[in-house]
């Protein structure tokens, strides 16, 4: 989009026309629809400003939405598994074949 201080005089002259042409037109087709709000302009509209008590009190209900979530997950959570155990023999038998394999490896190298 072009800046407004390139534009030249007559330019600025020629486009506050246009948009005097367009609010015009605007208000005469809501007369003809009969609508009250005006049509947009295009312009963004202003952002709502909350007070600081009324954000307060979101943050507070929502605290509590956890709350109640939270309260309420760990009464039905289920007791943890135990952890597997390894027998002896298993773990001989891991610890072996690694060896095997590192043998293999380094021989390999040589």
């Amino acid at each position: 989009m072009i800046s407004l201080t390139n534009l030249s005089a007559q330019q600025l002259r020629r486009a506050a026309e246009i948009k005097e042409k367009i609010q015009s037109l605007e208000g005469e087709l809501n007369e003809i629809l009969g609508s009250s709000e005006p049509v947009s302009t295009g312009l963004p509209k202003p952002k709502r400003k909350m007070s600081a008590s009324a954000r307060g009190r979101i943050a507070a209900a929502q605290k509590a939405r956890w709350a109640k979530l939270k309260g309420a997950k760990s009464a039905i959570d289920p007791a943890q598994k135990p952890k597997r155990r390894m027998s002896a023999a298993s773990r001989a038998k891991i610890a072996a074949a690694a060896k095997a394999r590192w043998a293999r490896v380094k021989a390999a190298k040589k």
